[in-house]
């Protein structure tokens, strides 16, 4: 395969606006495009960060999701790098958003050389804010 970047995650949602909200609120994605009845879904929706996407999108008519859950096979979480760890997680909760993962009592934990923090979106996605890469 010869990727040039990758383009969008999908993340399905029963709690559609919430996480529209957290995404584009809290996170800082742009609306790109919302279409409702979108293939027996009420929702699908295109959000970016600069080059990367999140196709954002509820459950078909009738069916149930599986609520998210660590063990689960895949994707585990999506990381996000900031300048500075602290600052990214006072203006998240000055935004009002306080669904951190806590960590032996701690939202902001140090790993090898950098900081991160985990902070849950609406439909249990867990989001890592860090600020080295490795």
């Amino acid at each position: 395969m010869s990727t040039k970047m990758i383009h969008h995650v999908c993340i399905q949602t029963d709690k559609y606006k919430a996480s529209l909200d957290f995404y584009t609120r809290i996170l800082g994605f742009e609306l790109v495009i919302e279409t409702p009845n979108f293939h027996k879904r009420d929702y699908n929706t295109w959000l970016s960060l600069g080059d990367f996407m999140i196709e954002l999108q509820t459950s078909k008519r009738g069916e149930k999701l599986n609520p998210w859950s660590s063990l689960n096979e895949g994707i585990v979480h999506m990381c996000f790098l900031v300048e500075n760890v602290q600052k990214e997680y006072e203006r998240i909760k000055s935004l009002g958003y306080t669904n951190f993962k806590n960590k032996n009592g701690e939202d902001i934990y140090k790993v090898e050389e950098g900081y991160l923090f985990k902070v849950k979106a609406p439909e249990g996605t867990e989001i890592e804010i860090r600020d080295l890469p490795i």
